[in-house]
């Protein structure tokens, strides 16, 4: 039983950024933008938003933290692009918990019935 409790205590203590970067509005709007696999220079990201460019830096610095997005220099300008593998993990880690609270409920269930 340890190691399963170690493993489930390092897999959060690794996707607490990730969900903690998933929990800002801006962040989520971000995302939406490079969810279609391109990648964006800050400009284009600031594009619509009522926010400044320092803004949009400083959210995407809190994806970039959390492994969601990366970046890379084109000359003089950063582009920066998804990488959804941490959105898979943590979509993953919220299903295998999601079942451990149905399956809790059902056995509730089954003795309340009794």
């Amino acid at each position: 039983m340890w190691p399963i409790m170690l493993q489930a205590k390092t897999l959060s203590q690794k996707l607490a950024p990730v969900f903690a970067a998933l929990g800002g509005a801006t962040r989520l709007e971000l995302l939406t933008r490079l969810s279609d696999g391109r990648d964006y220079s800050i400009t284009e990201l600031t594009d619509g938003l009522d926010l400044t460019r320092q803004a949009i830096t400083k959210h995407l610095q809190v994806l970039q933290q959390a492994g969601i997005v990366g970046r890379r220099r084109v000359g003089r300008e950063s582009r920066f692009t998804i990488r959804p593998g941490p959105i898979t993990q943590a979509k993953d880690y919220l299903a295998r918990v999601s079942d451990q609270w149905d399956k809790s409920i059902a056995r509730l269930r089954a003795t309340v019935e009794q």
